[in-house]
């Protein structure tokens, strides 16, 4: 089995974060409006929440390209994708309970809440790593 090092590991999950954000916002933009009744919201009309929500998608996918391509001087990016996708978890959870009971939004909140521990974990190992080596 192959030894990766932490900040492999680290980079490895951001690069997947941006496939995953990248398709998600190409998918939002450029979907037509009635296939949004599949993932539950049913009788929306317009598409600027749609595509806006496809734009922020490419923005986080921006931090996530960022984070990946400079690691070593991503801390406080990286931060802010943590606090960014607990914060949009916690938000879809409490909206599914006390809005609209929109079925794709509990498995969003768990992918997001997924990502920040993931991430949280990688970055803690990769940050462990490198200030040992700074000893």
């Amino acid at each position: 089995m192959a030894n990766f090092s932490n900040r492999t590991l680290l980079v490895l999950l951001l690069w997947l974060f941006v496939i995953h954000s990248t398709t998600v916002a190409v998918l939002l933009i450029f979907l037509p409006q009635s296939s949004l009744d599949f993932f539950g919201y049913i009788g929306y009309q317009g598409r600027f929440f749609q595509v806006q929500g496809g734009i922020f998608h490419l923005v986080m996918a921006v931090a996530y390209l960022l984070a990946a391509i400079k690691t070593d001087k991503a801390n406080l990016i990286i931060i802010f994708i943590i606090i960014a996708k607990t914060i949009a978890a916690i938000f879809l959870v409490t909206y599914f309970f006390m809005g609209e009971h929109i079925w794709v939004l509990l498995p969003s909140a768990i992918g997001d809440g997924a990502m920040a521990v993931l991430l949280y974990i990688f970055y803690k190992n990769y940050s462990m790593g490198k200030n040992n080596h700074q000893i």
